[in-house]
């Protein structure tokens, strides 16, 4: 539960700074459950749309009376992209409470699709809206192996993490993979093949964690290059694909540029393998590249704000396979293995000595730490989120 309280106390930090807060994360994720308890916490002071009811959606047609009936309460609006010309009375609205010397906590905006949510909320919003993502479950809310087991084969998904059984979980997933595919590509791409998107992402989940290969894609989907693009930036919108950018300091070496792609959630990405339980998932070839997408997504969201993910890779095989950045310094250098008993790669250490950050740690799927050798420190992947949490 810590992740999740850190959560909940920095949602109410930035509400309490900011006049506009936007909550970010894919469908099923938690946001409208996080949004509905900060709502109630407040009780007659906040005031709650979800625009995918025609009736929320009809109260907005007058924004300026709407909101000037609920001028001292948070306003709390649900799947804003189904009003998209919101955003500049937004910011009317917020510039004239400023003037009134009321400047933080007016309206707290929820949406699915993360890059086109933040341009619009950038270009009509700029220094007046603060932006937090949620990732779902954490590890850390797993008590015990078992669970952590059961996290990483069924994903961060509420409902799928706590379906009853392993059948019901696996449905649970699919007919999300279903909705996002027959729903939510006709609403945020209405002009992209939904069935084409379908097999890229599937695609994505055999490749997990390998560098990105438009042209090798686009050979296999029988499309163009640039499409393969514009079908991954969707992918990567909706919170769905992680594209982890390589480190791209001058250290005198030839460094891999091009991202590495992850699916965020490892539950879905089992799905798409017609992976339905651990046993599957840890007999299957993917099991590695899957757990080292797990790890990475917890990881990150232990890491806080200030500091920049990246993975380091050199033509000549040093290779790390997490990065932090912090103040423009490696601060922590991260490989990422399944097994319990770890060795740590010649090709770690060779990168570690080229960036030399501040520490090492290979994380694992045990749960002991100890001491390594060159000073590298390996910990099971809960001790490593609270050492991230503890010095964010």
């Amino acid at each position: 539960m810590i992740l999740e309280r850190r959560l909940q106390a920095d949602l109410e930090d930035r509400l309490s700074h900011q006049p506009a807060v936007v909550l970010l994360g894919s469908r099923q994720v938690g946001k409208t459950t996080l949004a509905r308890a900060t709502a109630a916490a407040r009780g007659p002071r906040a005031v709650y749309l979800d625009l995918e009811s025609e009736v929320d959606l009809r109260r907005l047609d007058d924004a300026e009376a709407f909101v000037n009936a609920h001028a001292d309460q948070l306003i709390v609006i649900d799947e804003i992209h189904r009003a998209p010309g919101l955003f500049p009375q937004l910011r009317g609205f917020i510039d004239r409470f400023r003037r009134q010397g009321r400047k933080a906590g007016h309206f707290l905006l929820l949406g699915s699709a993360a890059l086109d949510l933040m341009r619009q909320a950038s270009e009509s919003l700029a220094g007046r809206v603060s932006y937090l993502e949620l990732g779902g479950l954490d590890v850390l809310e797993a008590q015990g192996a078992a669970l952590q087991a059961a996290q990483w084969s069924r994903g961060r998904f509420p409902g799928s993490l706590l379906a009853p059984n392993d059948r019901a979980s696996f449905r649970w997933r699919k007919d999300f993979i279903r909705s996002y595919l027959e729903r939510d590509v006709l609403i945020f791409a209405p002009r992209l093949p939904a069935a084409t998107i379908g097999r890229l992402w599937t695609m994505l989940a055999h490749a997990q964690g390998t560098p990105l290969n438009n042209a090798g894609l686009a050979a296999s989907l029988a499309v163009s290059a640039p499409a393969v693009g514009r079908y991954i930036d969707l992918l990567v919108d909706l919170l769905l694909v992680r594209r982890l950018a390589p480190w791209a300091g001058n250290v005198g070496k030839r460094l891999v540029k091009s991202p590495k792609l992850y699916l965020r959630d490892s539950g879905i990405a089992h799905a798409l393998l017609d992976l339905s339980s651990w046993d599957d998932v840890v007999g299957h070839p993917i099991a590695g590249a899957s757990w080292e997408g797990f790890v990475i997504e917890n990881l990150i969201a232990a890491a806080g704000d200030s500091r920049r993910p990246f993975f380091y890779r050199t033509a000549d095989g040093a290779e790390i396979d997490l990065i932090f950045e912090r103040g423009g310094q490696v601060e922590l250098a991260v490989e990422i293995k399944l097994s319990s008993a770890p060795r740590v790669s010649k090709g770690f250490h060779l990168a570690c000595q080229a960036l030399r950050p501040k520490a090492a740690f290979v994380v694992h799927g045990g749960d002991t730490a100890w001491p390594g050798a060159g000073g590298v420190q390996a910990l099971p992947l809960t001790d490593m989120m609270r050492h991230l949490i503890a010095t964010a």
